[in-house]
């Protein structure tokens, strides 16, 4: 099966360390670019699980060990950027999906 990319917005849309909110084929999906030494994108679904809001995108980016992390706003959670793990209470996990920028695009594959 092919998957199929939904532009979001240009790259220098997201400022580096933060996330933005976008609608991915009717799914809340956050999106976040971080910036240390390189840059990465990374995608999850928005709605926090935990406090039942679309919120992630608002979260704090962090570091956990070695995992890139959200905190969630409202309970402060922290969900993995690369899996949607969420280390506090993994039953209330989020999906993770694929991203990609080209020609200066963010795109994000559901």
């Amino acid at each position: 099966m092919e998957t199929t990319w939904t532009p979001v917005c240009a790259i220098d849309d997201i400022v580096p360390n933060t996330g933005v909110c976008a609608l991915v084929q009717d799914r809340h999906v956050a999106v976040f670019r971080v910036e240390d030494d390189v840059q990465r994108i990374f995608a999850i679904d928005n709605f926090d699980p935990n406090s039942q809001a679309s919120v992630l995108s608002r979260g704090l980016i962090g570091n956990l060990g070695a995992r890139i992390v959200v905190a969630s706003p409202i309970y402060k959670h922290h969900f993995d950027l690369s899996s949607g793990e969420c280390l506090e209470a993994p039953d209330k996990s989020v999906q993770a999906y694929a991203v990609r920028v080209q020609d200066g695009v963010v795109s994000v594959a559901v």
